[in-house]
């Protein structure tokens, strides 16, 4: 009997490992299968806290001692144009600093959970963009290009690397009430697949719509996606391979799966009063207890599996985003106040669980701020030097990188650009960001065009 039936347990395995996403559909761009990456990768997922509107540098994390010595004071170095044309004096910052950690990193006391962390983050003071008007630095920081239509990072590292998760997207957006200026085109796939396109999620018990089945049988509800692919098996017999039509189908399949993931991913009864507290899940603040569960959700999607998971702000009243064109002190204040202790908490359980080392966390806006003042208030936008920073997926904790002027306007040292961010970052991620490429239009299209170097002095040997 087994002799006869040898072949049948063969063909039955066979069978059953076509369904899966992992041994379907093996090449790089047509599946969500995992793919190896070019050479050893540091980090399997990436956790993107987008700062919306831009961070001022001077205020958080890049200390300038001239700028109390001259408030209010005629700024003396060479101004370039600024978006706004309302350029005021010499403005110093609300906020003390103090060093924190082994490594006497200076945080000011806007982040004074952030800065308990410091010995896990590299500090980059040395950033620059190509652009000082949101909706283009937006899609610059997001895919590389400073128009709409290309594809975001997240989709390029899905792309990439694929996902390791069957049930939830490889790249997911946790909504927490602002959209980048420029849309959600900042998420999108572009020219890639469009299976590789940001999922928005908001944040709480009722993530996504549609979630629930309408049917009141599985069975039923089977037996119509059963028919659905059919249908469209059909369709692709006839005219051939159509990526409209395959990521729909790719998607009508992702979403039954959903329909058991979701509900489970967002209930939070699982975790402890300890772990929530942490996030400050039971904070005052009503923007702090928000961003908590995008915080918590972004750790327990890196737990299943899901490649990169981007968090947006919470609506602040009154607050513009991190966008402070007067009362600066309220407006960052407010926003800090929101993402400070949840960021911190999500540092701290990652490194606890083991997770930190995997997981690349990266923390930017598009610009940063002036060091004079946008009126006698606020800050206009300043792409010329700003700071942002990484933690995990072996990027050296406990040091700055990078310097800007003694007003904290220009980028002096160790000049990074958006692309070299990108390229970093993918380096990380296992991908060579010159042979991460997709052709279109005539040429091989990447995420980091003909720029980018890998900023090795940040990264573990």
């Amino acid at each position: 009997m087994l002799r006869h039936c040898a072949n049948g347990f063969g063909a039955l395995a066979l069978s059953a490992l076509s369904q899966d996403r992992g041994y379907g559909a093996l090449k790089r761009g047509l599946s969500m299968a995992p793919q190896q990456p070019h050479a050893k990768r540091r980090a399997k997922n990436v956790i993107f806290l987008y700062m919306d509107g831009g961070v001022s540098q001077v205020d958080s994390f890049d200390p300038k001692p001239i700028l109390d010595k001259e408030h209010g004071q005629p700024f003396r170095p060479k101004m370039e144009a600024t978006q706004f044309d309302n350029i005021g004096t010499v403005f110093k910052s609300h906020w003390d600093f103090h060093q924190y950690g082994q490594s006497g990193l200076p945080v000011s006391d806007l982040f004074p959970h952030i800065a308990t962390r410091m010995d896990d983050i590299c500090v980059v003071r040395s950033m620059t963009a190509g652009f000082s008007e949101h909706n283009q630095a937006n899609f610059f920081l997001h895919s590389g290009f400073s128009q709409q239509g290309r594809p975001s990072m997240g989709a390029w590292v899905g792309y990439g690397l694929g996902s390791e998760c069957n049930n939830l997207p490889g790249f997911v957006v946790l909504n927490g009430g602002l959209i980048p200026s420029g849309g959600i085109d900042n998420f999108g796939s572009g020219f890639l697949p469009a299976s590789y396109q940001g999922t928005l999620f908001r944040a709480g018990e009722t993530p996504l719509a549609n979630v629930q089945p309408l049917e009141a049988k599985p069975l039923i509800q089977n037996r119509k996606l059963a028919l659905l692919r059919r249908l469209d098996q059909g369709v692709v017999e006839r005219m051939g391979q159509v990526d409209q039509l395959e990521s729909a189908i790719a998607n009508y399949e992702m979403a039954y799966r959903m329909q058991a993931a979701v509900p489970e991913l967002v209930d939070l009864k699982g975790e402890t009063e300890a772990t929530k507290k942490l996030y400050g899940c039971d904070a005052e603040y009503e923007q702090t207890r928000l961003y908590a569960v995008q915080c918590l959700l972004a750790r327990r999607m890196v737990e299943k599996g899901v490649r990169f998971v981007e968090l947006t702000c919470p609506r602040i009243k009154g607050a513009d985003r991190w966008d402070a064109h007067n009362n600066i002190k309220a407006n960052h204040g407010n926003n800090a106040r929101a993402v400070d202790q949840p960021i911190a908490g999500l540092l701290t359980d990652l490194k606890a669980r083991g997770l930190l080392d995997e997981t690349l966390v990266v923390f930017a806006g598009e610009f940063g701020r002036t060091p004079f003042a946008q009126g006698s208030t606020g800050r206009d936008h300043n792409p010329f030097g700003f700071t942002v920073w990484l933690a995990g997926g072996g990027i050296k904790g406990g040091m700055a990188y990078g310097a800007t002027d003694e007003y904290g306007y220009r980028t002096v040292e160790n000049r990074v650009e958006i692309h070299d961010l990108h390229a970093t970052m993918l380096h990380l991620l296992g991908m060579d960001h010159k042979r991460l490429t997709y052709r279109f239009d005539g040429r091989d299209m990447r995420l980091t065009d003909v720029h980018g170097h890998i900023v090795h002095d940040i990264i573990h040997a």
